[in-house]
């Protein structure tokens, strides 16, 4: 199953290369099939640059410049739509996700053929480094909020990194969200249409380098119209958008 990780990539100079070497040395060593999708989102300093530079020396590495509109979900689902891959994670360029965690969503995947892989930084096991304790006040609200409103048990909705098969992500559009709340949209609509999950405990590390793009003020609301959607399609939707299970195949006699 070739895996491709898509990653939004804004004003990322200082941050994209020690990503990127990471995650290629992390998936050649457990010898998984993959490519690497970055999406930079037109940056205004070196990372298209950069970016260049890394194709001679990581060979799964392929980049776009998304011309706009921009924003964090459009970098994303700028990557989205062009992957090659038969399952697809997406990744932050700042590092502050770990390879390793993506090795072992891949694996949970192939072992139980799940039709997604959440990360879950709150279950036994996963870790958070140097978190911003308001940021994790905000967080652990943010998620109580919707595991009440959509009667779910996981944890951990908006967060970014999570493996979705093709299929899965196809079953998810169209695609609605043009900045963060795509990381509750994408998630919640996999759930709310009946596609198979599993959760694997992950770490999270802050960057070392540049500020984070996620400005929380602006994004209160856009993560409510998200939440709301997704909760009307739950109940008032008569299933029309829910995973088409496929035919039995019929029995010779």
């Amino acid at each position: 199953m070739k895996l491709s990780v898509v990653i939004p990539a804004y004003n990322e100079q200082e941050s994209i290369p020690e990503t990127l070497r990471s995650l290629y040395q992390t998936l050649s060593k457990h010898g998984i099939p993959h490519e690497i999708c970055v999406t930079n989102d037109n940056s205004k300093d070196q990372t298209a640059q950069v970016l260049e530079q890394l194709t001679y020396e990581i060979p799964t590495l392929v980049y776009y410049t998304n011309p706009g509109p921009n924003g964090f979900g459009y970098a994303v689902r700028y990557g989205l739509e062009r992957f090659k891959g038969d399952c697809v994670a997406v990744f932050m360029a700042d590092m502050s996700d770990d390879p390793e965690d993506l090795v072992k969503f891949y694996n949970k995947m192939l072992e139980g053929d799940y039709d997604c892989v959440f990360g879950s930084r709150w279950n036994k096991g996963g870790k958070v480094i140097d978190y911003p304790e308001l940021k994790k006040v905000i967080n652990r609200v943010a998620n109580f909020i919707v595991r009440i409103m959509m009667g779910i048990r996981y944890n951990d909705t908006t967060n970014a990194f999570k493996l979705y098969k093709r299929e899965t992500m196809e079953g998810l559009k169209p695609f609605l969200s043009p900045h963060f709340n795509l990381t509750v949209e994408l998630p919640l609509k996999a759930i709310v249409r009946g596609y198979s999950y599993a959760v694997v405990p992950n770490s999270w590390t802050n960057r070392k380098y540049g500020e984070s793009k996620l400005k929380i003020k602006e994004m209160g609301s856009r993560y409510f119209f998200i939440l709301l959607y997704c909760l009307i399609e739950k109940f008032f939707s008569q299933g029309d958008f829910r995973k088409k299970t496929k035919p039995a195949a019929p029995v010779s006699r």
